[in-house]
C-alpha cells in the first residue's frame, strides 16, 4: 500500500465512521459553518477549561472530505490551547492551499490524509470549512467565513 492509499483510507474511515460526531452539551464555545458552493454545513462545539481544549465535537453534513477532515480535525484539537490550535490551523491551512507545501509538519499527524485536496482547488473549501469554523468558535462569532 502506497502513501496514496493510506491517505485515502484514513479520509474514507474518517467519512464513513466520524469521531467526535456529536452536540456537546457542556460546550463553551459553538459556531456554525456552510460552505453554500456544495452544500457542507456544519456545528462545532468546543470546550475550554483553563485556556485548554478538554474536548471538541461536530454535527452537520457534508461531502466525505468535508466530514472527515471535522472529524480528524476534532481529534487533533483535544488537550490543545487556542494558540496550538491556531497554529495547527496554519499548518493544515497551508498544507491544502500551498501550490509548493513543505513536507507536513509533523504536528499535523493524521491531517496530513487531506494534502492532497490542494490538487482538486474546488475541493480545498470542503477540507478547510470546519477550520474556519474553528476560528470563528474561538473568536467568539458565531458564523464562520471561509474567505
Amino acid at each position: 500500500m502506497d502513501l496514496t492509499d493510506l491517505y485515502q483510507e484514513i479520509i474514507i474511515d474518517h467519512n464513513r465512521s466520524p469521531r467526535n460526531f456529536r452536540a456537546l452539551a457542556a460546550a463553551t464555545h459553538q459556531a456554525e459553518g456552510f460552505n453554500p458552493l456544495c452544500g457542507d454545513r456544519l456545528t462545532l462545539f468546543l470546550k475550554i477549561d483553563d485556556g485548554v481544549i478538554t474536548d471538541a465535537s461536530f454535527q452537520g453534513n457534508g461531502c466525505a472530505i468535508s466530514v472527515a477532515s471535522a472529524s480528524l480535525m476534532t481529534e487533533s484539537l483535544k488537550g490543545r490551547s487556542a494558540a496550538e490550535a491556531k497554529e495547527l490551523f496554519d499548518g493544515f491551512h497551508e498544507l491544502v492551499t500551498s501550490d509548493a507545501p513543505a513536507s507536513a509538519p509533523a504536528a499535523l499527524g493524521k491531517l496530513a490524509a487531506l494534502g492532497g485536496v490542494r490538487s482538486y482547488p474546488s475541493r480545498i473549501k470542503c477540507a478547510t470549512l470546519c477550520w474556519h469554523t474553528l476560528q470563528s468558535a474561538l473568536a467568539g462569532a458565531k458564523q464562520a467565513s471561509t474567505e
